[in-house]
């Protein structure tokens, strides 16, 4: 009898340790490349946590990939560990506010990241208990078993409302924590976040504010060669590192999507089973990194939502002017055949109106106000951001 027949063949001819470019991974700091001086300047903000004192809150402003969420995380464990050294115990709670934008989901996450229910007896449960009964466990569990607690708010701005910026931010000063304190560290790609929030949020933040510039061409590049020993030696061309560099340069230094072009580059080079990672499969690697992007945006939106940005994106390949500028009635009268095609019935123009700002918002779409000529007024018109053939592709995939 022969024997069976294995998919998993050989080790991996490309990759030696594929993590090094996958976004979640956490560097050590010699691979953090261009961000000594804000590393500094959040070490100075948050140094008092280090012998039990309260930390100063943080907001943080960049555009994505410019290593904002990766400089938080790395300077916070740090923390963490050189405050052990003193017997001072900090937890660290990270929350994902896109994914996590309710006030309940938002407190419920932080409590069960800081907690340790074997040593605190208490439990957080997923659901059937109150946003109220989630803050007075979460206070329970600092006082228990922090001496400061650390949160991680990451796109800050995807909070539906302020209510828990509010209770986090003065839970010492309301008494509900007294064995402990508190930090907060805000991030946000939207410069003008602050001005969003009411006065009294902004009072009880007193925050400090930080902006992370985008990494120019040689930092990308110098980024990169810090994690090609995630290569097998003498897998990766010499032309590859400069000209993925190059191409996550011109697209506002965003150090996360040149990682996530080269692992796609070293991955479509395994498909094509080579043993070198060439500079000819850079640019299908870019279409395939700004695919996935797209997908996992896309995917994060209601359903709704994703019909009005394939709507958009057909009406985008129906025009014959260069950059379109689609009025919202177009894009309603498609959508409304995309709903009739899926078994859905459309929502009203008003409420599409409201999901196609909200779309603007995320920087998915751009509107404009355009006069229909002297004396009509004017009307909203719609643009992608991204090539309408990727968008089709990613509204279309499962």
């Amino acid at each position: 009898m022969s024997e069976p027949k294995s998919f998993f063949g050989d080790p991996d001819p490309i990759f030696a340790d594929k993590e090094l470019l996958r976004v979640s991974h956490l560097p050590q700091s010699d691979r953090i490349i261009g961000r000594d001086d804000e590393l500094q300047s959040l070490a100075k903000a948050i140094k008092d946590a280090q012998r039990g004192g309260t930390p100063n809150n943080v907001l943080i402003y960049g555009k994505t990939g410019t290593g904002k969420s990766l400089c938080s995380k790395y300077i916070t464990r740090d923390l963490a560990n050189t405050a052990a050294e003193n017997d001072v115990k900090i937890g660290i709670a990270y929350v994902d506010c896109f994914q996590e934008s309710t006030e309940t989901q938002t407190v419920r996450t932080i409590a069960r990241s800081l907690n340790d229910s074997e040593e605190t007896d208490i439990t957080v449960p997923h659901s059937g208990v109150s946003t109220s009964d989630y803050y007075r466990r979460l206070w329970d569990i600092l006082d228990a078993r922090l001496d400061v607690g650390i949160i991680i708010l990451d796109e800050i701005d995807k909070l539906e409302d302020d209510n828990v910026l509010m209770q986090l931010s003065r839970a010492a000063e309301a008494g509900k924590v007294s064995e402990s304190t508190l930090g907060i560290i805000g991030i946000s790609n939207k410069i003008r976040y602050k001005d969003t929030l009411n006065e009294r949020v902004k009072s009880s933040l007193s925050e400090r504010d930080f902006v992370f510039p985008p990494y120019d061409a040689s930092q990308l590049r110098s980024i990169l060669r810090s994690r090609a020993d995630a290569f097998r030696d003498d897998v990766l061309a010499e032309d590859v590192i400069p000209k993925v560099a190059a191409l996550a340069a011109r697209e506002h230094g965003d150090a996360r999507k040149a990682i996530d072009i080269l692992r796609y580059a070293g991955e479509i080079a395994d498909e094509h089973g080579t043993d070198t990672v060439s500079v000819e499969y850079v640019d299908e690697a870019h279409e395939r990194e700004e695919q996935a992007r797209l997908s996992e945006l896309i995917s994060k939106q209601p359903t709704h939502s994703r019909y009005l940005m394939l709507a958009l994106a057909l009406r985008t390949q129906e025009s014959s002017e260069e950059e379109p500028m689609i009025p919202s009635k177009q894009i309603y009268s498609a959508y409304q055949v995309i709903c009739e095609r899926e078994g859905t019935d459309p929502l009203k123009m008003r409420r599409v109106r409201d999901l196609l700002s909200e779309l603007a918002f995320l920087s998915l779409i751009e509107q404009d106000r355009k006069g229909r000529g002297k004396g009509k007024g004017a009307h909203t018109v719609n643009e992608l951001v991204d090539d309408p053939k990727l968008v089709t592709g990613a509204c279309q995939s499962p």
